[in-house]
Protein backbone atom coordinates (compact mmCIF):
# COMPACT_ATOMS: atom_id res chain seq x y z
CA UNK A 1 0.00 0.00 0.00
CA UNK A 2 1.45 3.37 -0.96
CA UNK A 3 2.13 5.94 1.70
CA UNK A 4 0.25 8.54 -0.31
CA UNK A 5 -3.22 8.26 -1.84
CA UNK A 6 -4.76 10.49 -4.47
CA UNK A 7 -1.83 12.93 -4.20
CA UNK A 8 -3.15 13.99 -0.79
CA UNK A 9 -0.41 15.98 0.94
CA UNK A 10 -2.24 16.33 4.25
CA UNK A 11 -1.79 14.03 7.23
CA UNK A 12 -4.98 12.26 6.18
CA UNK A 13 -3.05 10.75 3.29
CA UNK A 14 -0.36 9.15 5.44
CA UNK A 15 -0.49 5.49 6.39
CA UNK A 16 1.31 6.32 9.66
CA UNK A 17 -1.64 8.57 10.53
CA UNK A 18 -4.38 6.07 9.74
CA UNK A 19 -6.58 4.72 12.52
CA UNK A 20 -5.92 1.08 13.35
CA UNK A 21 -9.27 -0.75 13.53
CA UNK A 22 -7.81 -3.40 15.84
CA UNK A 23 -7.19 -0.80 18.55
CA UNK A 24 -10.34 1.29 18.05
CA UNK A 25 -11.64 0.30 21.51
CA UNK A 26 -8.32 0.16 23.32
CA UNK A 27 -9.62 2.50 26.02
CA UNK A 28 -12.22 -0.12 26.97
CA UNK A 29 -9.74 -2.97 27.40
CA UNK A 30 -8.18 -4.35 30.54
CA UNK A 31 -4.52 -3.64 31.17
CA UNK A 32 -3.60 -7.22 30.18
CA UNK A 33 -5.52 -6.90 26.91
CA UNK A 34 -3.94 -3.52 26.15
CA UNK A 35 -0.40 -4.86 26.40
CA UNK A 36 -1.38 -8.00 24.44
CA UNK A 37 -2.77 -5.83 21.65
CA UNK A 38 0.43 -3.79 21.55
CA UNK A 39 2.49 -6.97 21.48
CA UNK A 40 0.40 -8.45 18.67
CA UNK A 41 0.93 -5.33 16.58
CA UNK A 42 4.66 -5.29 17.35
CA UNK A 43 4.96 -8.79 15.91
CA UNK A 44 4.29 -7.28 12.50
CA UNK A 45 7.37 -5.10 12.68
CA UNK A 46 9.97 -7.85 12.19
CA UNK A 47 8.19 -9.05 9.06
CA UNK A 48 8.12 -5.53 7.64
CA UNK A 49 11.87 -5.21 8.28
CA UNK A 50 12.51 -8.64 6.75
CA UNK A 51 11.02 -7.41 3.48
CA UNK A 52 13.82 -4.81 3.33
CA UNK A 53 16.84 -7.03 4.06
CA UNK A 54 18.21 -6.62 0.54
CA UNK A 55 18.18 -2.85 0.81
CA UNK A 56 19.61 -2.97 4.32
CA UNK A 57 22.52 -5.10 3.08
CA UNK A 58 23.07 -2.66 0.21
CA UNK A 59 23.24 0.21 2.71
CA UNK A 60 25.70 -1.71 4.91
CA UNK A 61 28.03 -2.24 1.95
CA UNK A 62 27.92 1.49 1.25
CA UNK A 63 28.69 2.29 4.87
CA UNK A 64 31.59 -0.16 5.08
CA UNK A 65 33.12 1.18 1.87
CA UNK A 66 32.98 4.79 3.04
CA UNK A 67 34.19 4.07 6.58
CA UNK A 68 37.18 2.18 5.19
CA UNK A 69 38.01 5.34 3.26
CA UNK A 70 38.02 7.33 6.49
CA UNK A 71 34.49 8.69 6.10
CA UNK A 72 31.65 8.98 8.57
CA UNK A 73 28.21 7.52 9.10
CA UNK A 74 25.85 10.40 9.89
CA UNK A 75 22.24 9.94 10.97
CA UNK A 76 19.86 12.83 10.44
CA UNK A 77 16.28 13.03 11.65
CA UNK A 78 13.68 14.99 13.58
CA UNK A 79 11.73 14.15 16.72
CA UNK A 80 11.58 10.47 17.64
CA UNK A 81 13.45 9.49 14.47
CA UNK A 82 16.29 11.85 15.29
CA UNK A 83 16.47 10.55 18.86
CA UNK A 84 16.76 6.98 17.64
CA UNK A 85 19.70 8.04 15.46
CA UNK A 86 21.34 9.66 18.48
CA UNK A 87 20.86 6.49 20.51
CA UNK A 88 22.45 4.24 17.90
CA UNK A 89 25.38 6.59 17.32
CA UNK A 90 26.05 6.97 21.05
CA UNK A 91 26.32 3.21 21.53
CA UNK A 92 29.04 2.64 18.92
CA UNK A 93 32.11 3.97 20.81
CA UNK A 94 31.69 1.86 23.97
CA UNK A 95 30.55 -1.23 22.08
CA UNK A 96 32.93 -1.23 19.12
CA UNK A 97 35.69 1.18 20.11
CA UNK A 98 34.85 3.63 17.33
CA UNK A 99 35.92 7.24 17.48
CA UNK A 100 32.89 9.42 18.35
CA UNK A 101 33.60 11.22 15.08
CA UNK A 102 32.95 8.07 13.03
CA UNK A 103 29.25 7.51 13.75
CA UNK A 104 27.34 10.72 14.41
CA UNK A 105 23.76 11.87 14.74
CA UNK A 106 22.27 15.27 13.97
CA UNK A 107 18.76 16.06 15.14
CA UNK A 108 16.61 18.91 13.82
CA UNK A 109 16.80 21.74 16.32
CA UNK A 110 20.12 20.68 17.83
CA UNK A 111 20.92 18.77 21.04
CA UNK A 112 18.08 20.42 22.98
CA UNK A 113 15.65 18.61 20.69
CA UNK A 114 16.71 15.33 22.27
CA UNK A 115 14.66 16.27 25.33
CA UNK A 116 11.97 18.61 24.07
CA UNK A 117 10.42 19.62 20.77
CA UNK A 118 12.00 22.53 18.92
CA UNK A 119 9.12 24.21 17.14
CA UNK A 120 9.35 24.32 13.36
CA UNK A 121 12.76 22.64 13.09
CA UNK A 122 11.50 19.53 11.32
CA UNK A 123 9.60 21.65 8.78
CA UNK A 124 12.72 23.53 7.68
CA UNK A 125 14.39 21.95 4.65
CA UNK A 126 16.97 24.74 4.55
CA UNK A 127 17.98 23.90 8.12
CA UNK A 128 18.66 20.31 7.09
CA UNK A 129 20.83 21.51 4.23
CA UNK A 130 22.68 23.95 6.51
CA UNK A 131 23.37 21.24 9.10
CA UNK A 132 24.89 19.09 6.36
CA UNK A 133 27.05 21.98 5.16
CA UNK A 134 28.13 22.99 8.66
CA UNK A 135 29.28 19.42 9.33
CA UNK A 136 31.38 19.50 6.16
CA UNK A 137 29.73 16.40 4.72
CA UNK A 138 31.69 15.13 1.76
CA UNK A 139 32.18 12.29 -0.69
CA UNK A 140 33.59 9.83 1.87
CA UNK A 141 30.54 10.12 4.14
CA UNK A 142 27.22 8.29 4.32
CA UNK A 143 24.14 10.24 5.43
CA UNK A 144 21.15 8.23 6.62
CA UNK A 145 17.93 10.23 6.69
CA UNK A 146 15.44 8.83 9.20
CA UNK A 147 11.75 9.73 8.90
CA UNK A 148 8.65 7.71 9.76
CA UNK A 149 6.52 9.48 7.16
CA UNK A 150 9.24 9.74 4.52
CA UNK A 151 8.39 13.39 3.91
CA UNK A 152 9.96 15.37 6.78
CA UNK A 153 11.28 18.58 5.13
CA UNK A 154 14.37 18.77 7.38
CA UNK A 155 15.46 15.27 6.35
CA UNK A 156 14.60 15.83 2.70
CA UNK A 157 16.72 18.99 2.65
CA UNK A 158 19.58 17.15 4.34
CA UNK A 159 19.56 14.26 1.88
CA UNK A 160 19.48 16.55 -1.14
CA UNK A 161 22.41 18.61 0.14
CA UNK A 162 24.39 15.51 1.07
CA UNK A 163 23.95 14.10 -2.42
CA UNK A 164 25.01 17.40 -3.94
CA UNK A 165 28.22 17.15 -1.92
CA UNK A 166 28.95 13.63 -3.18
CA UNK A 167 27.99 11.74 -0.04
CA UNK A 168 26.24 8.39 -0.23
CA UNK A 169 22.67 8.67 1.01
CA UNK A 170 20.27 6.22 2.61
CA UNK A 171 16.60 6.78 3.40
CA UNK A 172 15.13 4.93 6.38
CA UNK A 173 11.39 5.53 6.19
CA UNK A 174 8.29 3.61 7.25
CA UNK A 175 6.53 4.30 3.98
CA UNK A 176 6.53 3.33 0.35
CA UNK A 177 6.91 5.81 -2.48
CA UNK A 178 7.98 8.71 -0.26
CA UNK A 179 9.81 11.89 -1.35
CA UNK A 180 12.85 11.13 0.81
CA UNK A 181 13.18 7.60 -0.56
CA UNK A 182 12.96 9.00 -4.08
CA UNK A 183 16.11 11.12 -3.71
CA UNK A 184 18.32 8.69 -1.73
CA UNK A 185 20.84 6.26 -3.21
CA UNK A 186 19.34 3.42 -1.15
CA UNK A 187 15.81 3.36 0.24
CA UNK A 188 14.94 1.17 3.22
CA UNK A 189 11.16 1.19 3.54
CA UNK A 190 9.69 -1.11 6.21
CA UNK A 191 5.94 -0.51 6.41
CA UNK A 192 4.55 -1.89 9.71
CA UNK A 193 1.09 -0.39 9.23
CA UNK A 194 -1.06 1.94 11.33
CA UNK A 195 -0.05 2.51 14.93
CA UNK A 196 -1.94 1.21 17.96
CA UNK A 197 -2.33 4.83 19.02
CA UNK A 198 -3.12 6.79 15.87
CA UNK A 199 -0.11 8.76 14.67
CA UNK A 200 2.18 7.66 17.53
CA UNK A 201 5.10 6.75 15.28
CA UNK A 202 7.42 6.22 18.22
CA UNK A 203 5.72 2.81 18.48
CA UNK A 204 5.75 0.39 15.50
CA UNK A 205 7.52 2.80 13.15
CA UNK A 206 10.09 3.62 15.82
CA UNK A 207 10.64 -0.06 16.56
CA UNK A 208 11.19 -0.76 12.87
CA UNK A 209 13.69 2.10 12.65
CA UNK A 210 15.56 0.87 15.73
CA UNK A 211 15.77 -2.64 14.31
CA UNK A 212 17.21 -1.34 11.04
CA UNK A 213 19.69 0.96 12.77
CA UNK A 214 20.88 -1.99 14.86
CA UNK A 215 21.48 -3.91 11.64
CA UNK A 216 23.28 -1.06 9.89
CA UNK A 217 25.87 -0.52 12.60
CA UNK A 218 26.21 -4.12 13.78
CA UNK A 219 26.69 -5.56 10.30
CA UNK A 220 29.08 -2.74 9.40
CA UNK A 221 31.18 -3.32 12.50
CA UNK A 222 31.33 -7.06 11.80
CA UNK A 223 32.54 -6.34 8.26
CA UNK A 224 35.12 -3.88 9.62
CA UNK A 225 36.69 -6.50 11.90
CA UNK A 226 35.37 -5.25 15.20
CA UNK A 227 33.86 -8.65 15.98
CA UNK A 228 35.65 -12.01 16.32
CA UNK A 229 33.21 -14.89 16.19
CA UNK A 230 30.32 -13.16 17.89
CA UNK A 231 32.51 -11.35 20.44
CA UNK A 232 32.76 -7.55 20.55
CA UNK A 233 36.55 -7.57 20.72
CA UNK A 234 36.96 -3.83 20.11
CA UNK A 235 34.98 -2.67 23.13
CA UNK A 236 36.53 -0.01 25.36
CA UNK A 237 36.75 -1.28 28.97
CA UNK A 238 36.15 2.10 30.56
CA UNK A 239 34.35 0.91 33.69
CA UNK A 240 34.22 -2.14 35.97
CA UNK A 241 31.42 -3.79 34.00
CA UNK A 242 33.25 -3.43 30.70
CA UNK A 243 36.55 -4.61 32.19
CA UNK A 244 34.74 -7.73 33.34
CA UNK A 245 33.17 -8.12 29.89
CA UNK A 246 36.55 -7.71 28.18
CA UNK A 247 38.02 -10.32 30.53
CA UNK A 248 35.23 -12.77 29.71
CA UNK A 249 35.69 -12.09 26.00
CA UNK A 250 39.37 -13.01 26.26
CA UNK A 251 38.45 -16.15 28.20
CA UNK A 252 35.92 -17.18 25.57
CA UNK A 253 38.27 -16.51 22.64
CA UNK A 254 41.37 -18.17 24.09
CA UNK A 255 40.21 -20.72 26.65
CA UNK A 256 42.36 -19.28 29.46
CA UNK A 257 41.10 -18.78 33.00
CA UNK A 258 39.97 -15.51 34.53
CA UNK A 259 43.28 -14.66 36.19
CA UNK A 260 45.27 -15.23 33.00
CA UNK A 261 42.71 -13.29 30.97
CA UNK A 262 43.06 -10.38 33.38
CA UNK A 263 46.84 -10.51 33.02
CA UNK A 264 46.58 -10.55 29.25
CA UNK A 265 44.19 -7.61 29.29
CA UNK A 266 46.62 -5.59 31.39
CA UNK A 267 49.60 -6.62 29.24
CA UNK A 268 47.74 -5.61 26.09
CA UNK A 269 47.08 -2.10 27.37
CA UNK A 270 43.41 -2.84 27.92
CA UNK A 271 42.81 -4.03 24.35
CA UNK A 272 40.92 -7.32 24.22
CA UNK A 273 41.66 -7.76 20.53
CA UNK A 274 45.42 -7.44 21.09
CA UNK A 275 45.23 -9.73 24.13
CA UNK A 276 43.54 -12.46 22.08
CA UNK A 277 46.19 -12.33 19.35
CA UNK A 278 48.95 -12.32 21.97
CA UNK A 279 47.65 -15.53 23.51
CA UNK A 280 46.46 -17.34 20.39
CA UNK A 281 49.54 -16.49 18.28
CA UNK A 282 52.04 -16.68 21.15
CA UNK A 283 53.50 -13.22 20.50
CA UNK A 284 54.17 -10.12 22.52
CA UNK A 285 52.06 -6.97 22.47
CA UNK A 286 54.08 -5.22 19.79
CA UNK A 287 53.91 -8.16 17.40
CA UNK A 288 50.21 -8.60 18.07
CA UNK A 289 49.58 -4.96 17.25
CA UNK A 290 51.54 -5.25 14.00
CA UNK A 291 49.67 -8.40 13.02
CA UNK A 292 46.36 -6.63 13.56
CA UNK A 293 47.53 -3.58 11.64
CA UNK A 294 48.53 -5.78 8.71
CA UNK A 295 45.14 -7.48 8.89
CA UNK A 296 43.05 -4.28 8.95
CA UNK A 297 42.07 -5.05 12.52
CA UNK A 298 40.58 -8.50 11.84
CA UNK A 299 41.54 -10.95 14.59
CA UNK A 300 40.92 -14.02 12.43
CA UNK A 301 43.12 -12.67 9.63
CA UNK A 302 45.82 -11.71 12.12
CA UNK A 303 45.92 -15.25 13.48
CA UNK A 304 46.08 -16.67 9.96
CA UNK A 305 48.92 -14.30 9.12
CA UNK A 306 50.79 -15.32 12.26
CA UNK A 307 50.41 -19.01 11.35
CA UNK A 308 51.59 -18.42 7.78
CA UNK A 309 54.67 -16.40 8.69
CA UNK A 310 55.52 -17.39 12.23
CA UNK A 311 59.23 -16.85 11.85
CA UNK A 312 58.79 -13.34 10.47
CA UNK A 313 56.40 -12.31 13.21
CA UNK A 314 58.02 -14.17 16.07
CA UNK A 315 56.54 -17.08 17.91
CA UNK A 316 57.75 -16.65 21.48
CA UNK A 317 55.01 -17.13 24.06
CA UNK A 318 54.34 -14.73 26.90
Amino acid sequence: MDMYRDNDRDLEGLLTEESNPRSADIDLLSTRDIVKLINDEDKKVASAVEDELGHIAEAVDLIVLRLRQGGRLIYMGAGSSGRLGMLDASECPPTYGTDPHTVQAIIAGGPDAAWSAVEGAEDDADLGARDVAENAVGERDVVVGISASGRTPYVLGAIKEARARGAATVALVCASGSPIAAVADVAIEPVPGPEVITGSTRMKAGTAQKMVLNMLTTASMVRLGKVYGNLMVDLRPGNRKLVDRATRIIMAATGVGRDEAGRLLAASGGNAKVAIVMERAGVDRGRAERLLEASDGHVRRALELAAEGGAAWGSSSQ
